[in-house]
């Protein structure tokens, strides 16, 4: 035993070699010291310095990688102390590394779909993997793709050449081509956990949660009060922007997971919350928000009056509202254009939007605005309800008052204010008020709620105060948003209740990511190629029924459009190990600026992309490269400009590559990337 030594690792009596460095007697007794410059069997390089420890008696932090072990040391590898520099080394590290690990698409989807990757199946062809990989966020992708407002399209870097790609519609055709296919996107579910879970609300949320518990073996119920499920995706949207036999058959695939489906349950009525809360071991409540907001105006309560969800899901159940030949729609969202394209259809011959801003400031996406104006609706901007009108209990109009735009609100947007004495009257046969909605709280009377009505509930837990009860979705905190919004948050719920259900707790944190200076990119060498044209019917055609306006992509239109992409995101983030530190230590990517090293991206090595934006200098490939005996790679330059460059001309040399690929194997970051082999 004379060449061995006795230390401690973290309260773990070791031993080790003599002369061994730290970082490997910590492996050797199963202990992770963090490292991005260190290589097997090869000499220290001590570059990084994320492999600091604290020695106890020693007054400054040791490198791990090339500080030795002694007789009786004791190491601590994540003290205070230790952490507070590695962060700082990897801050340090990440202010000059000029890389995005995700594209701004994934990044500005609620969900943090990796549309990056399923766009470049798509133009690979690969419908059946593209829709795997948004099932692992989105288990309805075929209703989302069609009704979206796309955030992600928001981001897109494309618009930047000409136009964004058309992620949202590639999403619909990609699960629209695997259902004609008959193909199975579903995962293979985990064994039975003998648990339950009820969920009460059968919208997106419940949805999307009642199919990741499943898929981790729970028994999960879900109960919701309408006929169908389906939630504001069924009785929300129309037929004509998401068919319900769509729908249907995303839903069935998610009963084929064993999920049972309890329609027309009404809570304080079939049962209590608490009733619910006995019977399952953890519940999950997604109920929605099924109020229309209040006009708060005189007149409001008289008949021919509709809130626009109301006015909606009466037409979704297959009822006619009476709302004559002259309707209005309060309201510039998506809930006023899918009314007023709807009021069109039930043959209205005079329908108006009242919209108290201008065009430019209507929330509504742009294409909803545009195909409501080929169908005829006018638009009556910069006008806001006063009074409704009405004789006998009935709506005769309305007294619309003439605003104006002031400075701009807490939001950015310009704040409308009224014109004193300006109004203007508009005769009605009815008015359908969609400013709004809100959680109906009839049944959970007993819930801790915010200020505002919405179930209160821990955004990143989403557990109640409540043991036990957890609460997603519209109904949740923040209140009602899109769609997308309340599957993110009921993916979230998912993985906090499976926590709760095996014991252990889960709370959601922002993963750190890098994320490329906006000013430093330049498409100007990118070829302009237009984004794809959804093929739709005619306005005259479409306005007299309730059959789905888009055509859809061709596979070939599909992929074309796809290919447009330009990957923002790092090919190399799943396994990106500066990635992994800077998430784990939590650092600020941006807390440290400065000048950057000069970048560039080139491929000169013929199969190997090298780009100098995500290269940190730990000169892992130089050191692989000089042990094959080829030298093709080379620090350049003195000081700050100091960057790795292949210095060797020997063509053939540098051919040999393809079948040594160390250096990319050795890259921690993704500076490397394979081309082709």
């Amino acid at each position: 035993m004379i060449n061995k030594v006795n230390l401690i690792i973290d309260g773990k009596p070791c031993t080790a070699e003599k002369g061994q460095t730290i970082l490997l007697a910590a492996q050797q007794n199963g202990i992770e010291i963090p490292t991005l410059c260190y290589l097997k069997d090869r000499s220290p390089y001590g570059a990084c310095g994320v492999c600091v420890v604290e020695a106890e008696n020693v007054p400054k932090l040791l490198r791990a990688c090339s500080a030795t072990v002694s007789e009786g040391m004791v190491i601590h590898t994540d003290s205070e102390k230790v952490r507070k520099v590695r962060g700082i080394a990897l801050e340090l590290l990440m202010s000059d590394h000029d890389g995005d690990c995700l594209g701004p698409c994934t990044r500005n989807c609620p969900a943090h779909t990796d549309c990056q990757k399923y766009v470049k199946q798509i133009a690979e062809g690969d419908f059946t993997g593209a829709v795997a990989t948004i099932r692992e966020r989105v288990p309805l992708p075929a209703s989302i793709g069609r009704v979206c407002p796309h955030p992600c399209e928001t981001a897109c870097r494309r618009q930047k050449v000409e136009e964004p790609i058309s992620i949202a519609f590639l999403k619909a055709f990609a699960a629209d081509e695997v259902y004609k296919s008959g193909e199975n996107t579903v995962p293979e579910k985990e064994k039975d956990s003998g648990k339950t879970v009820g969920i009460i609300g059968g919208g997106p949320a419940g949805l999307t949660a009642a199919y990741y518990l499943a898929l981790a073996g729970h028994r999960v119920t879900v109960y919701d009060k309408m006929p169908a499920m389906g939630g504001m995706l069924r009785y929300g949207i129309p037929e004509y922007r998401l068919p319900k036999a769509v729908l249907d058959r995303e839903i069935e695939e998610i009963e084929k997971l064993g999920v049972t489906l309890v329609n027309r349950f009404s809570v304080g009525k079939d049962a209590s919350v608490a009733d619910l809360r006995a019977k399952h071991d953890a519940l999950l409540i997604a109920n929605g928000a099924w109020k229309s907001s209040s006009l708060r105006c005189k007149g409001e309560d008289l008949d021919g009056v509709f809130g626009g969800i109301d006015f909606l899901r009466t037409v979704a159940l297959g009822e006619k509202p009476t709302i004559g030949k002259k309707t209005a729609i309060v309201g510039g969202g998506n809930t006023a254009m899918d009314a007023c394209r709807t009021a069109v259809r039930l043959g209205a011959e005079e329908v108006s939007i009242i919209y108290r801003r201008t065009k430019a400031e209507m929330p509504a996406e742009e294409i909803e605005i545009k195909e409501a104006e080929e169908e005829g609706v006018v638009f009556r901007f910069l006008t806001n309800p006063a009074e409704v009108l009405g004789e006998n209990g009935k709506v005769t109009g309305v007294k619309l008052q003439v605003m104006q735009l002031g400075e701009p609100d807490a939001r950015g947007r310009r704040a409308p204010i009224p014109i004193e004495g300006e109004f203007v009257t508009l005769e009605l046969d009815s008015l359908i008020v969609a400013v709004g909605q809100k959680n109906d709280p009839m049944g959970f009377e007993d819930m801790p709620v915010t200020q505002w009505g919405t179930l209160l509930a821990d955004e990143n837990t989403c557990m109640t105060s409540l043991d036990g009860i957890f609460a997603a979705g519209d109904a949740t905190n923040k209140g009602a948003s899109i769609a997308i919004e309340a599957i993110a948050e009921a993916g979230r719920a998912a993985k906090a209740i499976d926590a709760y259900l095996c014991g252990y707790e889960w709370t959601y944190k922002e993963p750190v990511v890098s994320e490329r200076k906006e000013s430093s990119l330049d498409f100007s060498d990118r070829e302009k190629q237009p984004r794809a044209v959804m093929p739709h019917r005619s306005a005259e055609e479409r306005k007299h029924d309730f059959k789905e306006v888009n055509l859809g992509f061709t596979p070939e239109t599909a992929m074309a459009e796809a290919a447009r992409c330009l990957e923002c995101g790092c090919h190399d983030y799943g396994h990106c190990k500066l990635a992994v530190y800077a998430d784990h230590y939590n650092i600020d990517c941006k807390k440290i600026c400065g000048e950057y090293h000069p970048c560039f991206t080139e491929q000169r090595l013929v199969v190997i992309e090298r780009n100098q934006n995500k290269c940190i200098l730990c000169n892992n490939c130089v050191r692989v490269c000089a042990d094959t005996g080829k030298e093709l790679l080379g620090l350049v330059g003195r000081g700050f400009t100091t960057v790795i460059r292949p210095e060797c001309r020997d063509e053939n040399l540098i051919a040999q590559c393809k079948d040594c690929l160390l250096c990319v194997k050795a890259c921690p970051t993704g500076a490397l990337r394979l081309l082709e082999k």
